[in-house]
């Protein structure tokens, strides 16, 4: 693979609420078009933050200005969006999944509790549009058991060969909690569109709670399987795995063993292309201090370096700290100065790869875009 083209889907603005971008989604259109999103906010943690969505018609060449089409305000609590995954159902129909922060819980705290690794209250909000993302129904909640906690939400919306839609979703501790933390990924089906939901059932888990399964990305391959990549993390050692790789033939009900793909840190959304080949990009943030792909050539294939792509390199000498330094805590916060990541990669109609992520300064943040030719 190589890169063949790169540009900038949105410019932060240094001393205003759009002076950090972060978390960047694309999303390619039954009708040619790229529909991106990305979180904006005065810092990388603000209780200011939304998400805008940007258009493309040229293949991300060229963006349209900025919407922001949703509020932060649920059930009549101020809150901030944090992400925002678009899946296209059918003809012109979207749904939308976010995930929403309450900031009056705890007013003026940062997401995560360095001292418990507990995070302020999260939600999961859905929106429907009946034209391609033009106009959106408002928000509704996801219900989801209390056991599970403040959800994160890392994918977009599956649609399953079923018809059936799966939701994957991380659990974590309240923000006050100590206890220890038995964190675990759980998937919630519906059958009617994503009007409702049954009960969660768990995919993946460490009983013991030594490994966490991070930022579990998630895809459908052409043939029906789900794929997942995991960014893969032992509390005991305080250090990042490498990329661990799963596989489901019935929709999540049973899994492969993991699969380490040699690589370590944190993957992005997978590009699944139409013939059954999958792009993985990811970032080497303590050894490299870049981003890169690779190309695998079905599913379960291995993703050889001889297809690696480097999509970002951090021009700075200085190197990140070493997660070994820092326990489970110390290293949740240390992610809001983290300066690049967050790579999400799709498929293009032509065949390509588009891939975006954010990278700047503490004061300035932007999120890139960059094409894959294969």
């Amino acid at each position: 693979m190589r890169v063949s083209e790169h540009g900038i889907l949105n410019c932060g603005e240094p001393g205003t609420c759009r002076a950090i971008t972060t978390f960047p989604t694309v999303t390619s259109l039954n009708d040619a078009t790229l529909l991106a999103t990305y979180r904006v906010g005065t810092t990388k943690d603000s209780a200011d933050e939304t998400v805008e969505f940007r258009r493309s018609d040229d293949g991300g060449c060229t963006w349209s200005a900025p919407v922001s089409p949703f509020g932060t305000t649920v059930e009549g609590i101020h809150g901030s969006l944090k992400v925002v995954y678009v899946t296209q159902m059918a003809n012109e129909h979207l749904i939308a999944a976010a995930l929403w922060v309450d900031r009056e819980a705890h007013p003026g705290k940062p997401l995560f509790n360095d001292e418990t690794e507990g995070c302020l209250p999260l939600a999961i909000l859905l929106a429907d549009s009946h034209d391609l993302g033009q106009t959106w129904s408002p928000w509704r909640v996801l219900p989801l058991p209390d056991a599970i906690g403040p959800p994160s939400l890392t994918s977009p919306l599956l649609r399953l060969p079923s018809g059936k839609l799966a939701l994957s979703v991380e659990t974590n501790k309240s923000y006050e909690d100590s206890s220890r933390w038995y964190q675990h990924v759980v998937y919630a089906y519906s059958d009617d569109g994503g009007q409702s939901w049954g009960v969660p059932v768990t995919v993946c888990q460490d009983p013991t709670a030594r490994i966490f399964h991070w930022d579990q990305r998630a895809g459908v391959c052409p043939n029906g399987k789900l794929v997942t990549f995991t960014w893969t993390y032992d509390r005991e050692t305080n250090r990042y795995l490498n990329v661990q790789r799963r596989l489901s033939s019935d929709e999540g009900v049973t899994w492969s063993t993991a699969d380490d793909l040699g690589f370590a840190d944190q993957p992005s959304h997978p590009a699944i292309l139409a013939d059954g080949r999958v792009v993985v990009a990811w970032v080497d943030r303590f050894h490299t201090r870049s981003i890169r792909a690779r190309l695998s050539e079905k599913s379960d294939a291995p993703f050889l370096a001889s297809t690696e792509a480097v999509i970002y390199q951090q021009e700075s000498d200085i190197m990140a700290t070493s997660a070994t330094e820092r326990n489970t805590g110390e290293l949740l916060a240390e992610m809001s100065e983290w300066s690049f990541g967050l790579p999400y990669a799709a498929s293009l109609p032509d065949g390509d790869v588009i891939v975006v992520y954010y990278e700047g300064t503490v004061s300035s943040m932007k999120a890139n875009w960059a094409r894959l030719s294969i």
